[in-house]
């Protein structure tokens, strides 16, 4: 009899702690973090923005990361200096080959025209929400990538328990990650559509990785658009400053230097491998007028 006390209790005990990681887990919103740029190459530091934004995410206990996506451009941006979106693909996925939920995506790169990054995001909010509906047809709660279901591994008594359903909210949210330099382009004129600013700060939120010598919050502040849907933009601050970028790999190519420990090794090799960056690379679209500039600016004017 006492036996059977104490198994009546450890179950009761065992219910608690399911049922209130289960409202834990449901009070949290799922965010899968998008982030598109040239990548031209990638670097440390493009992968630091995601550990940055990740572990801000979390910390709010508002959010569980559950995902990033790097996205390259694709060749019609037409960049000065922009590499062909073959090799930046290949190259941000040596540099995530042993991430456990960071991962590349080749639709944007393999697009014929440039795409707006609020159809960037479009795209994966999409494709998120088509995967929800199939995980939600097969099981009643969404399965998060790398994670088993242990449902069907617990026993028979416990699968015969009734639990409440989890509130859901309406599946993953993809929020685009960037750095401040992303943040403050929206002040140049025709680089962006107004539409596109309201719809990616308005329907998806920001996540803005800050370097020394940025005053995010300023320019917030001087923009009617970001200040209005300011608590969908998040600001990390990044205590341990690191200035790498993707220009100065480059320089440091064309004169010869080193970039060991700048890059992933993986990169590092296949650069070297295949001379990726050099003088005549970096006149690659010289002349050039970017394309959301000429696309804007064509339609500023019709």
């Amino acid at each position: 009899m006492i036996l059977k006390t104490t198994r009546e209790v450890s179950v009761f005990r065992l219910d608690q702690q399911l049922q209130i990681l289960s409202m834990e887990s449901s009070e949290k919103t799922d965010v899968v973090l998008l982030a598109c740029g040239s990548f031209n190459p990638i670097t440390n530091m493009h992968l630091r923005l995601f550990e940055l934004a990740k572990d801000y995410m979390n910390g709010t206990g508002k959010y569980r990361v559950i995902k990033g996506i790097i996205s390259p451009v694709g060749d019609a941006y037409k960049k000065k200096g922009l590499i062909s979106a073959h090799h930046r693909v290949i190259m941000a996925e040596l540099a995530t080959k042993n991430s456990e939920w960071v991962e590349v995506d080749t639709w944007e790169s393999l697009q014929k025209d440039w795409v707006e990054t609020a159809k960037v995001l479009r795209h994966h909010q999409e494709k998120l929400g088509a995967r929800v509906c199939d995980h939600q047809q097969d099981s009643p709660g969404l399965e998060r990538p790398g994670r088993k279901r242990k449902w069907t591994e617990q026993s028979q008594e416990f699968n015969q328990k009734k639990f409440p359903e989890p509130k859901t909210k309406d599946g993953p949210k993809i929020k685009l990650l960037c750095g401040a330099d992303i943040l403050e382009s929206f002040g140049v004129p025709n680089l962006w559509k107004s539409e596109d600013i309201t719809k990616i700060v308005g329907d998806y939120g920001l996540i803005c990785v800050t370097r020394a010598g940025n005053d995010a919050q300023k320019f917030i502040y001087e923009s009617d658009v970001l200040w209005k849907h300011q608590n969908n933009i998040h600001l990390v601050n990044e205590w341990i400053t690191n200035d790498i970028s993707s220009t100065k790999i480059r320089r440091a190519l064309r004169r010869g230097q080193s970039i060991r420990y700048l890059v992933p090794d993986l990169v590092r090799e296949y650069i070297e491998k295949h001379n990726l960056y050099n003088s005549e690379t970096e006149e690659r679209n010289v002349g050039v007028i970017l394309a959301p500039l000429q696309r804007n600016t064509a339609n500023a004017n019709s």
